[in-house]
């Protein structure tokens, strides 16, 4: 949907209802991903892609359909037996499409949605697309709040929005869109109720400072979690995209002067793994007056306290030096590069959702408790 945002707020501000076609499934070579979109408005306009080309004549003529009546629709396009180049892919791919009719009526939530996405808040939307459940029903949940239900007026709504509601902020934490299955009332190990949650944020930023083996560990964990990836430094002979295949891009620059000038917010998480004070002093420097949820660095506790004093007389304050998690990572007892990025990763996710450390068998109450307010990496 964010491909045809533009368009299509205009047409709802206008009171034009329209179509919305919306890639929810895929299965081998399908052209496009989960969440491409196509609309098609009450007078014949079109805006956006489902497939490249491949099938959208069909879904215009579906979408000026479910317009007619109302009622929404998954549609399945593939190759067709008697025909490859009929209605379907001829890349050999599947896709299911959701066609829905979008109007004041059908989504009175859609203006929070769009502002939302312009202003780059996290916001996700739930649907309906498969099992005993209303099609379409529609629940859009943001990190602080909710609005809609998926089984609107059932007794076990409540059940079943809490636990979408939990899946669709992880799946906001780590920029994922895709479907969920549920039991009616929520229950995750159940296959009766199928819901598609497109998750609008951009992946939040991961930036690892020091081109050697651990950092290599910490961006594939990173990639595994959801991060946009960035490997930083100086040394061209050893920042290369071929020793970090993992990582989204790798920069050759000074630390200090990299972080600088990247952009960081909230979400973002620093880990600063260079082991000399001549890289990492500057950088700390710079990313502990950066609003990051998440700074940390590796060395050891002699190292820490070293780093400490030479952070104050480069005048950073208390509040500044308590922000900074060194040694970093959670006590895990990790000695490889590849265990160091696990401890690393589960501080992380810690932080993100308010998590104690302890091990699951020592907590009671919730599993999933209410994300922590304030700021976290990834949230």
């Amino acid at each position: 949907m964010r491909d045809v945002l533009a368009e299509i707020t205009g047409w709802y501000a206008a009171g034009r209802p329209f179509g919305l076609a919306t890639v929810v499934n895929t299965f081998r070579s399908a052209p496009r991903p989960p969440g491409a979109a196509m609309a098609v408005s009450a007078d014949g306009e079109a805006a956006g892609s489902v497939s490249g080309g491949c099938v959208e004549g069909a879904v215009y003529e579906l979408a000026r359909t479910v317009l007619e009546s109302g009622e929404p629709v998954v549609q399945r396009y593939g190759v067709s037996d008697d025909d490859a180049f009929a209605v379907g892919l001829t890349c050999g791919g599947i896709l299911d499409v959701l066609v829905e009719p979008v109007g004041p009526a059908t989504f009175p939530e859609f203006p929070a949605v769009a502002r939302s996405i312009e202003e780059r808040e996290p916001v996700a939307v739930a649907t309906v697309i498969g099992g005993p459940g209303r099609l379409g029903a529609r629940r859009v949940v943001w990190g602080d709040r909710a609005a809609g239900s998926l089984a609107p007026g059932a007794p076990h709504a409540a059940r079943l929005d809490a636990a979408v509601d939990d899946d669709a902020r992880g799946m906001l934490a780590q920029g994922l869109t895709g479907a969920r299955h549920y039991g009616p009332e929520g229950e995750r190990r159940r296959d009766d109720l199928t819901v598609f949650v497109h998750a609008f944020a951009p992946p939040p930023r991961l930036l690892v400072f020091g081109a050697i083996d651990f950092a290599a560990a910490v961006a594939r964990v990173g990639k595994f979690l959801g991060y946009h990836v960035t490997v930083c430094d100086a040394r061209p002979v050893f920042a290369t995209a071929k020793r970090f295949p993992d990582a989204d891009e790798v920069v050759v620059k000074w630390p200090h002067k990299f972080l600088g000038e990247a952009e960081v917010d909230e979400r973002t998480a620093i880990c600063v793994l260079t082991h000399d004070p001549k890289f990492d002093v500057p950088l700390l420097e710079v990313a502990l007056r950066t609003p990051a949820g998440y700074v940390g660095a590796m060395g050891s506790r002699r190292t820490h306290d070293d780093r400490l004093a030479r952070l104050r007389e480069a005048g950073l304050s208390a509040g500044e030096l308590a922000r900074l998690r060194s040694p970093i990572g959670l006590d895990l007892g990790a000695r490889t590069p590849e265990e160091t990025a696990v401890s690393i990763a589960a501080e992380l996710v810690q932080l993100r959702w308010g998590g104690s450390g302890r091990p699951l068998t020592d907590t009671g109450g919730r599993i999933h408790a209410d994300p922590p307010a304030g700021r976290r990496p990834g949230g």
